[in-house]
């Protein structure tokens, strides 16, 4: 059995709305919603931890009842950095793997929760290839990518608990900070660490537009899909 760690954290300031993205509406429900009421379906997974704010575990927990959320939901309390908000998650999820995704990437389907799950390693992730030329440079190009060899790291992720704080125990003690979890376990354990294709569709809520793309995203392929 897996435990999901859900990361509402986030400030969403270069949304520039009065509340975090997470607690925004989308397709009329508020977006943290589409990642929990999918978690909820999976069988493979017995609890969800939600990593937020301890001014809004009020909030969501209002929310779970009002969308009939069946599973055990607890919360653990959000870090300074994201990398510090899996931690304290990691320290609260009870079984031995984790499925760690973020609320501010509702258009993971059931179907990529599911791939993921089955794929043969403990440790996993979603990825995309990148289908643009990407190069290297700050005011001048310093070099050019193999784009055939690049890609786009998603969410969810699925990990061994114990190997992945191992590997968050030792970016702590020496001040490491990582903006995802594969890699920070990569660089540390250098683990087999399977990548299962995603969708150019699972794009992260960022910015005032991605919410107007994002109901397009809603109607054309997670409803028809979920």
């Amino acid at each position: 059995m897996y435990s999901a760690i859900l990361l509402a954290g986030g400030k969403g300031t270069r949304m520039q709305k009065s509340v975090p993205k997470q607690y925004l509406l989308l397709a009329g429900k508020p977006v943290i919603i589409h990642s929990l009421e999918r978690l909820d379906e999976l069988d493979e997974i017995s609890e969800i931890v939600v990593v937020c704010e301890r001014e809004y575990t009020a909030t969501i927990t209002q929310l779970l009842t009002q969308y009939n959320i069946a599973k055990e939901v607890v919360f653990a309390l959000a870090g300074q950095t994201r990398q510090e908000s899996v931690y304290n998650g990691l320290k609260k999820a009870k079984n031995s793997m984790v499925i760690i995704h973020e609320a501010a990437r509702p258009f993971a389907t059931i179907n990529d929760f599911k791939r993921l799950i089955a794929a043969n390693s403990e440790n996993a992730l979603l990825g995309y290839s990148i289908p643009y030329t990407v190069v290297e440079g700050d005011k001048k190009l310093d070099g050019i990518l193999d784009r055939s060899k690049l890609i786009n790291v998603q969410l969810p992720q699925k990990f061994s608990k114990s190997e992945l704080l191992q590997a968050h125990e030792k970016a702590f003690r020496e001040g490491c900070k990582f903006t995802e979890d594969a890699s920070l376990l990569f660089y540390y354990e250098k683990s087999n660490i399977e990548i299962v294709e995603g969708s150019n569709y699972n794009i992260k809520l960022t910015e005032a537009l991605d919410m107007l793309i994002g109901e397009i995203i809603y109607k054309e392929y997670i409803a028809r899909r979920r």
